[in-house]
């Protein structure tokens, strides 16, 4: 299956965007894309599924080991046409001095040819050596091609290709122009969603127009049919869990609340959850589930109608209260706290979680985690007790006035939690934290949740506040 990388010599370059318009305009062109991101992250993967109409998966060496890596992107691939991987950072950079979990590690073992986008600001001559670099640095990694990003104009971009075609061999795939078309809303966590964004259609139609005129997709998909065929050892999903009770799952989906990996609803789904989306913001109560998953998201952007959605709250907090199984992730954990503060402002929150939030102009955690799980943890108590989970957070709040004596299903091995020692707070059959789990080989955490849905037992020993 034709596929290929596309990053860059440092973040910030553009290629997001410019992958959002590839996407975009592959679809419209008939061919079916589906779109990849490496490393843990949720705004770039809704952008590119609303842009090529499938959801973006993600592929992450810390949480999946290289095998499932190979298996999830093979499996992934099968009805598409196109393959595209949208990198993060640069492509050498990583966590690891011998980039064993790089953006180029990744093109490596899944045998895409990459595509770099550069920032031209400012840039003429220069770019010789860098893209000679580049190649040189790792000759097993294939660069395919370059877009060049942010041009000035005719004359910057002659000068450019001149140099490019002088001193390297890489193949010049599309020239871009600067223009506000372009420019993405940014927000502290990064891009702004696009299930949040004012009218991301509109904005991804105009994206896409752009880069049709200015990148030649037709050499694009010509060099992504270089790619080497990905054939892993065990192919596809986990099969269905056949057997199972079928449970109703609530799962809160809207502007305040979005970050959700898809391949974790399709495991939820797979061992037979019904999911049933509802809004926080607008739905005057809850539909009837077995158990609710409130994800990630920006509740502190939609403080006010959050707050003045009293119905919400309290059939959330009856919920909760009546020892109902439910779990929540950052801004789940925000939306449950007693208030939330941001930017002067105080709105009341649920109140089950004895706690308010307050959002800082610097992150009070970001990266990956690892997690070490307590006898406290309602999915499996003392069985499961001292396992280690690999997973990651990234929030701007924190959790102030926290009553004494809580209850905590993790402690931190690595990473900051909710207080730097411990995360998920365990209250009845809540299971609250900052750190987002990801439903893969070395942790099938939905699975663990539903049979704790299905169980619908309240948790020995925990007393009620």
């Amino acid at each position: 299956m034709p596929h290929l990388l596309i990053s860059a010599a440092h973040k910030s370059s553009g290629k997001t965007t410019l992958c959002i318009g590839i996407c975009a305009e592959l679809r419209r062109r008939g061919v079916r894309v589906q779109p990849f991101k490496k490393g843990p992250d949720y705004i770039d993967p809704l952008w590119l599924g609303q842009a090529a109409g499938r959801p973006c998966h993600n592929l992450d060496f810390y949480t999946q080991d290289r095998e499932e890596i190979r298996r999830s992107f093979a499996a992934r691939l099968q009805g598409a046409d196109f393959g595209l991987i949208e990198g993060n950072k640069g492509l050498y950079d990583g966590l690891d001095l011998d980039g064993s979990n790089s953006n180029s590690a990744l093109a490596a073992l899944l045998g895409a040819p990459v595509v770099l986008v550069i920032d031209t600001q400012g840039m003429t001559r220069g770019i010789a050596p860098l893209l000679l670099g580049y190649q040189a640095f790792d000759p097993n990694i294939h660069i395919a091609g370059v877009i060049l990003n942010k041009v000035g104009g005719a004359r910057h971009e002659g000068k450019l290709r001149r140099v490019i075609e002088h001193y390297t061999d890489i193949t010049l795939v599309g020239s871009v122009s600067r223009s506000r078309e372009l420019e993405l809303v940014e927000r502290h966590l990064g891009l702004m969603p696009s299930n949040e964004a004012m009218a991301p259609l509109r904005q991804i139609e105009a994206i896409r127009a752009v880069v049709a005129e200015q990148v030649d997709l037709d050499l694009l998909q010509r060099l992504a049919m270089r790619a080497v065929p990905v054939i892993p050892t065990v192919a596809g999903d986990p099969p269905l869990l056949s057997g199972r009770t079928p449970v109703r799952i609530g799962v809160a989906m809207d502007e305040a609340f979005g970050f959700y990996y898809p391949g974790d609803l399709e495991a939820l789904e797979r061992g037979g959850a019904q999911l049933v989306f509802f809004s926080p913001l607008r739905d005057p109560g809850l539909p009837s589930v077995d158990g609710l998953f409130i994800g990630g998201g920006f509740p502190e952007v939609c403080m006010e109608a959050l707050e003045a959605n009293a119905a919400m709250r309290q059939a959330v907090r009856d919920y909760v209260e009546a020892g109902r199984p439910m779990y929540a992730e950052c801004g789940g954990l925000m939306y449950l706290a007693r208030s939330l503060s941001w930017q002067g402002r105080v709105c009341g929150m649920v109140g089950v979680i004895p706690a308010d939030v307050v959002m800082y102009e610097r992150p009070q955690g970001r990266g990956y985690v690892r997690l070490r799980e307590t006898a406290a943890c309602p999915w499996g108590g003392s069985r499961e007790s001292g396992r280690e989970i690999a997973a990651h957070e990234f929030h701007y709040s924190r959790l102030e006035n926290l009553s004494p004596g809580q209850t905590f299903a993790f402690e931190m091995v690595r990473g900051a939690g909710i207080d730097g020692t411990h995360d998920g707070i365990v209250y009845k059959n809540l299971l609250a934290g900052y750190a987002h789990l990801r439903d893969v080989a070395g942790h099938h955490w939905t699975e663990r949740f539903l049979d704790h849905v299905r169980r619908g037992a309240r948790i020995d020993g925990v007393p009620d506040r």
